[in-house]
C-alpha cells in the first residue's frame, strides 16, 4: 500500500477548504472567521491551522486580541493547485 503521508490530510474536505479559503486576499482572515466560512467547528480549524503553520503554509500575526492568519508562498501555491484541479474536476 502506498503512503500518502501529508497529502492525505489534503484529500479531507475541511483542510482543503481552509487552505482555499485562505487564499482570498480580500479578506482578513481569523481562526473564528475561516471556520464561519467552511462550516467547521473552533477546535477543529485551531487544529487544521496547527498543522498548516508545521507544514509551512500559514504563518499568524498578533493584532490586540485577534489572530491573524497569513498564507506563506507555499500555503499561495498550494491553493492555487487545489483550486486547479477543482475546476478540472467541475
Amino acid at each position: 500500500m502506498v503512503e500518502l503521508g501529508n497529502s492525505e490530510f489534503f484529500f479531507k474536505g475541511k483542510p482543503a477548504l481552509a487552505i482555499v479559503a485562505l487564499n482570498d486576499a480580500k479578506t482578513e482572515w481569523y481562526a473564528s472567521s475561516l471556520a464561519k466560512e467552511i462550516d467547521c467547528t473552533f477546535p477543529h480549524i485551531i487544529k487544521i491551522l496547527a498543522r498548516f503553520e508545521v507544514l509551512g503554509l500559514v504563518s499568524f500575526r498578533v493584532s490586540g486580541r485577534k489572530k491573524l492568519v497569513l498564507p506563506t508562498i507555499k500555503g499561495r501555491k498550494l491553493a492555487e493547485g487545489l483550486l486547479s484541479v477543482i475546476s478540472f474536476l467541475k
